[in-house]
């Protein structure tokens, strides 16, 4: 849209409205021009307006007198689409402090293709393998019957900087199969979920899945440590009333 004569004081502040309504899961691009010139049509004085800079040059409209008739600033924008997250039920994963559980986690992309539904979901079921770090993105490739290929990029996101480095080191994803659908177009991305829990605990996270496209789909998730079995069971016989009895058990530091 166009907007015109607007006037400014000086120090004055403008906004300008940008309205981004995508109907597909792709990136929009698009950039704001704003021209501005003196409102009594004169030119703004510039002593050396025949050397101007090759980046000046761009940004500014010179008179045949050799002042500047207006200034222009150009701002790029990038409209990223990112698919309506309804009240999914978050994919849970969960295990026993000390022990280690693999989940599998399906995910579906709707909206891929243009004219498909651009409603997410999500599904979970179980089985796993990797060793990475959660907070790695990693590339997947998906190509349909016709040799168009989509990337994706993939990562977990955690609430704070506290929650991340208690999650970091805990949780493994690994990207098993991805799949796309010919006819609907909506792909399918199976993980497998790693969770290694040391100490009770209940934390939530995000799975965000990014066309390089454009595109963004997010999907909850959430980890749960409960108790860890009891090591042992240490017995204290008595020798005597009012009598010291004392046992010994040694332990072991799982770090240094």
């Amino acid at each position: 849209f166009y907007l015109t004569g607007t006037r400014l004081a000086p120090k004055e502040k403008l906004d300008i409205p940008v309205l981004f309504m995508p109907d597909t899961m792709k990136m929009y691009e698009a950039v704001v021009v704003i021209h501005v010139m003196r409102e009594n049509g004169e030119n703004w004085p510039y002593e050396d307006s025949a050397e101007f800079s090759k980046d000046l040059k761009s940004s500014v409209t010179v008179a045949e007198n050799g002042g500047i008739q207006g200034i222009v600033w150009v701002y790029p924008v990038h409209g990223i689409p990112e698919a309506p997250q309804q009240k999914l039920v978050p994919a849970v994963v969960r295990c026993r402090a000390r022990q280690r559980v693999e989940r599998r986690v399906e995910v579906l992309l709707t909206g891929v293709v243009p004219g498909a539904n651009a409603m997410p979901a999500t599904r979970n079921s179980a089985m796993v393998n990797t060793n990475k770090p959660a907070n790695v993105q990693e590339e997947v490739q998906v190509t349909d019957g016709f040799s168009t290929t989509v990337e994706f990029l993939y990562e977990l996101q955690y609430q704070s900087n506290e929650i991340k480095s208690q999650l970091g080191a805990l949780v493994g994803m690994h990207l098993m199969q991805r799949e796309r659908d010919k006819e609907s177009g909506i792909v399918t991305l199976v993980f497998n979920i790693v969770f290694a829990p040391n100490k009770p605990m209940r934390n939530e996270a995000t799975l965000v899945v990014q066309c390089t496209t454009g595109g963004i789909w997010k999907f909850p998730m959430l980890f749960i440590a409960t108790e860890p079995e009891v090591d042992d069971v240490i017995n204290i016989e008595a020798v005597g009333l009012n009598k010291e009895s004392i046992v010994g058990f040694k332990l072991t530091s799982q770090t240094r």
